[in-house]
């Protein structure tokens, strides 16, 4: 739109004679006549100013009188004039070219050859003139004093217009403009003017051209201002206006103050404009342009607002960097925190334009036209979409600074600092109150709240639970009851999460799992999977919250409840006592898990407790069998087997406990198992063998036995137990009747633990002295070296019994490698044939003359290997050394001579015996070998 850029103002009027050349210089005004008299005008002292501060070098915005005339100033009509400043002359053009001194403009010289040019041009920084007539163009140089003739070139026609172009010239020939080089005279084409309009070339100060093709202005030089002047026929550029001259006037067109055109432009709704102009503002003033800017920006938001172009209105709210709750307040639909003050209308300085009724922006609809309703409907989600992206691009910034704030939180509270101010502040947070000194927190819940609400009420769901699911600080009561009310259940657990609200999103979490139950509603989306998931990051944090709220889930997903109490580090005996009182059905489950993962996670306690249970269910099944006169002592559950199994991997709970639950006449192997941790091999190996009729477990308790103890004891020490098993098998009657007084002394104990009696304390005491002599006697039972003569004694004097000999000439035939030769030869009744030993006695026999072979050959290799060191010894000792005058010792480097040497192993190495023996305690290295005083030998 056409602003006042400009203001016109008659500076000279009805001067005498026709008007042919004007120009500036400083305050004056040069006026070249028809007449050939050049007059001088100045400012009218006796008429005010209206022009800003006095300037001699500006003009004046008043009438100018006549101060002088110069008479004859040129024989012919004037055709321009330009004022050289730095060099104090004045340049005319009429039938030649003059220069006059200044100020008092008499004629110092006048270029003969430049009669008839029409066009000139001036490069003031080098003092070159180039002018054309006809069809040449010359050029001059200044040198101070004179101008010298430097070049002369020709060009096609006459030349219209003319300027320098650096260290060109750029001139206007016919419809055509050339680049004339100054050097050669070279011309090259730059494009033609049009058919209408003759060529204009208009230097600028930035010594870029401005090159005239139509007599039109386009886009992005759209017409500004006109100006109605009668016969204007000259106009030119001073220090601070423009001069314009008609026959006998002269007008000075000075420039309105950036300030009033932006002001015009506003006011008229020309926002761009206005905020281009706004750029132009010297730096001086650069707060007056940032304040004027965001003005501007304000109301060009408001207008297009009320236009209805919400996405461009929002932008440049944004460069107004206004406040987000002024903004909101144009959105009567968003709910902000009660602490927000909502600002009615904004201050004078910015917001002017502003309608008094905010709600009156969105246009309301009418209950009787359904058009209307919709139009509504499509204008509000417009509008909110609009503030959707403006709260994104703000969010950032301030959601950065509330972070930061949280940040130094969490140092001073890490320091000891304001720790009391800092856990208060967390609570608060925590349910949705932000403190009130905390302003970031406090603008990014007020941004983050508006932009859930925004989201929700254009239909995206997904990106707000996106928004919950990152860093935010929405309100949590506002948002709270608007996620309930539109049934969007994800996005309230990620609000309740994000605010440590646990306990309230366990519950919600819990209540739709039921209701999926029920109706089959969010069946994929909520189930117990969900709260699993859940609880696995609380698992480090909130222990106890988790199993409290585990409990359901451990109903409906016991296996994926177990494996999270696992893989969150939970104490084991936490979960134990949880387990044990509100799912004791499980306990034994979450132990059997444990164990398999890391037997090393859970204690010797929780490993007998683990046992206990699974015994328990053992003896509940066999006393259902018992009573049915159906038990096998063969027969396997998954129970047994379960207890079986935790009986031979586990080692940390306690056998003899477990023994006193054990029946009499039943269990056979898994008191066995339990003879075995406590080292009672024997009545283990006779339960193996004479009650449940398994051999080969016997001997494979034997292996594993052996195997475990070859790494950490004698492996003859663990051979004895195939001793044991072999005098089993020797004297079977004597073992079973051990056997069973051993089982009626646990028994006897097992009962008289049991019973009530006056004195606790002697009762324990004989317990205890019953349980060691019940012990002792089992450990006198036990094979050893030691006691190998009395147990042939008493196999000898047990001749007469069964003896199981199949069995003892299998063992001894698979495991001859393992048992000491001797002292089973010495076991054996002497009716053995050797015959039945060939399997035994063959490889024996075979390995010993192996071993005294291999013995024979290694003793032969070292006495071999001692003769070579003893040669070598000899030869090293007999070797010669040479003593010179040169020779000198490697401690202190002086000559060896005649006195007692000493020398190193290498025989290159020469000491003195002195040095040797002040260093004898030292290692000395010499040509990068170690040497030891002990292997010095010393000669005189």
């Amino acid at each position: 739109m056409v602003h006042n850029a400009y203001d016109s103002f008659k500076l000279i009027n009805n001067c005498p004679t026709k008007i042919d050349a004007v120009e500036s210089y400083g305050s004056k005004l040069l006026v070249g006549c028809s007449d050939g008299s050049l007059r001088i005008y100045g400012p009218d002292s006796s008429i005010a100013d209206q022009s800003p501060p006095f300037d001699p070098l500006t003009l004046r915005k008043k009438p100018y009188a006549l101060e002088r005339t110069v008479e004859w100033f040129s024989k012919k009509a004037l055709l321009s004039m330009k004022v050289l400043e730095s060099r104090g002359l004045l340049l005319s053009l009429s039938e030649s070219i003059a220069f006059h001194r200044l100020p008092n403009f008499e004629t110092i010289v006048v270029i003969a050859k430049a009669k008839g040019a029409n066009v000139y041009s001036w490069d003031d920084r080098r003092g070159l003139l180039c002018f054309a007539r006809q069809k040449r163009v010359c050029i001059f140089r200044h040198d101070g004093h004179g101008f010298l003739e430097v070049k002369e070139f020709g060009v096609p026609d006459t030349v219209k217009s003319i300027s320098w172009s650096g260290e060109n010239i750029c001139v206007g020939v016919r419809k055509d403009y050339m680049i004339l080089n100054a050097t050669n005279g070279a011309l090259s084409e730059v494009f033609s003017s049009g058919k209408i309009a003759p060529p204009l070339v208009v230097p600028l100060p930035s010594g870029e051209l401005i090159l005239g093709k139509i007599h039109s202005l386009r886009v992005p030089y759209p017409l500004i201002q006109t100006i109605v002047l009668h016969d204007a026929c000259h106009l030119i550029k001073s220090n601070n206006a423009i001069v314009v001259a008609s026959n006998n006037s002269v007008y000075g067109l000075f420039p309105v103050p950036l300030g009033a055109q932006i002001v015009q432009l506003t006011a008229s709704g020309e926002f761009e404009e206005a905020l281009a102009l706004c750029k132009l503002l010297p730096p001086k003033d650069a707060d007056l342009r940032v304040a004027r800017e965001r003005s501007i920006h304000t109301r060009y938001a408001h207008y297009l607002f009320d236009n209805g172009c919400y996405e461009e209105a929002m932008e440049h709210f944004l460069a107004s960097q206004v406040d987000i709750i002024y903004v909101l307040s144009l959105y009567p639909s968003i709910v902000l925190p009660k602490t927000t003050t909502i600002p009615k209308r904004l201050s004078p300085d910015d917001s002017s334009c502003l309608s008094d009724d905010l709600e009156t922006l969105l246009p309301q609809p009418s209950d009787s036209d359904e058009n209307a309703a919709f139009e509504f409907k499509k204008t509000s989600h417009n509008t909110l979409m609009a503030l959707i992206k403006y709260l994104q691009k703000k969010g950032y910034n301030i959601v950065e600074k509330a972070a930061a704030e949280g940040m130094e939180e969490v140092v001073l509270d890490a320091i000891g600092d304001n720790f009391t101010s800092a856990r208060s502040k967390k609570s608060n947070k925590r349910h949705g109150n932000i403190p009130i000194n905390s302003a970031a927190r406090h603008m990014a819940a007020i941004l983050d709240t508006a932009l859930l609400q925004a989201l929700l009420l254009t239909g995206q769901p997904s990106a707000a639970l996106e928004l919950l699911n990152g860093l935010n600080y929405c309100d949590v009561k506002i948002c709270e009851e608007l996620l309930r009310n539109g049934n969007h259940y994800a996005a309230l657990l990620e609000l309740y999460k994000s605010n440590s609200m646990h306990r309230e999103s366990l519950k919600l979490l819990h209540q739709l799992v039921e209701e999926s139950k029920r109706n089959q509603s969010h069946a994929e989306e909520f189930g117990p999977e969900a709260i699993i998931e859940y609880l696995k990051p609380l698992c480090g944090t909130d222990p106890m919250l988790v199993l409290e709220f585990s409990l359901f889930v451990l109903e409906n997903r016991p296996t994926q409840t177990i494996e999270l109490f696992l893989s969150g580090n939970i104490p084991a005996d936490m979960v134990n006592a949880y387990l044990k009182q509100h799912a004791p059905n499980m306990q034994g489950r979450y132990l059997e898990l444990m164990l398999a993962m890391n037997e090393n996670r859970i204690s010797a306690n929780l490993q007998n407790e683990m046992v206990q249970i699974s015994l328990s269910e053992v003896l509940e099944w066999y006393s259902e069998l018992s009573a049915q006169q159906m038990w096998d002592e063969k027969a396997y559950s998954p129970t047994r087997k379960k207890l079986l199994s935790a009986l031979e991997s586990i080692s940390g709970y306690n056998p003899e406990a477990l023994l006193e639950h054990l029946p009499p006449d039943a269990l056979f192997e898994e008191r066995a198992i339990l003879f075995g941790k406590m080292n009672q091999h024997e009545l283990a190996l006779s339960l193996y063998v004479h009650k449940l009729h398994v051999p080969e477990l016997a001997l494979a308790y034997c292996d594993r036995v052996y195997d475990s103890a070859v790494h950490r004891l004698p492996v003859k020490s663990s051979g004895n137990l195939y001793l044991t098993l072999l005098q089993i098998y020797l004297n079977p009657q004597k073992t079973t009747k051990y056997f069973e007084n051993s089982i009626m002394n646990l028994v006897s104990s097992s009962n008289t633990s049991t019973q009530k009696v006056s004195s606790v304390a002697s009762l324990k005491s004989k317990v205890g002295r019953k349980k060691i002599a019940s012990i002792e006697g089992a450990e006198d039972m036990r094979i050893s070296p030691s006691n190998t003569d009395t147990t042939i004694e008493e196999s000898s004097e047990e001749g007469g019994s069964t003896i199981m000999f199949d069995r003892v000439l299998d063992l001894l035939s698979r495991r001859w490698d393992r048992i000491n030769g001797a002292y089973a030869l010495k076991i054996l009744p002497r009716e053995t044939k050797l015959q039945n030993l060939l399997p035994f006695l063959g490889p024996l026999v075979k390995k010993s003359s192996e071993a005294y072979r291999n013995s024979s050959v290694i003793k032969s290799l070292r006495q071999t290997e001692s003769l070579q060191v003893k040669d070598e010894l000899y030869n090293q000792r007999k070797a010669t050394v040479k003593i010179s005058r040169d020779s000198t010792c490697s401690l202190c480097d002086k000559k060896i001579g005649t006195t007692v040497f000493a020398i190193y192993p290498n025989r290159k190495t020469l000491v003195h015996f002195v040095c040797f023996r002040d260093s004898q305690n030292k290692k000395v290295v010499t040509r990068g070998s170690l040497l030891k005083s002990d292997d010095v030998g010393v000669y005189a």
